[in-house]
């Protein structure tokens, strides 16, 4: 099922998808990584964005 971008919010804001290129965009410069360490990050973790946060805080030590 495609992304409803009528309904925003819950869910929604907590998991990162990848096939959206402007969620990449967005969360790339949320996060301040390239579009390439995001994707790398989501595929080691997962599309959990928290998860997402802490891995690629934990790699920047």
């Amino acid at each position: 099922m495609s992304d409803d971008k009528t309904k925003t919010g819950g869910q929604d804001r907590s998991r990162i998808s990848l096939s959206e290129d402007y969620e990449v965009r967005d969360w790339a410069m949320k996060f301040g990584v390239t579009p390439d360490a995001l994707k790398a990050a989501v595929k080691a973790v997962g599309n959990d964005a928290a998860a997402v946060e802490a891995h690629l805080k934990a790699s920047k030590r």
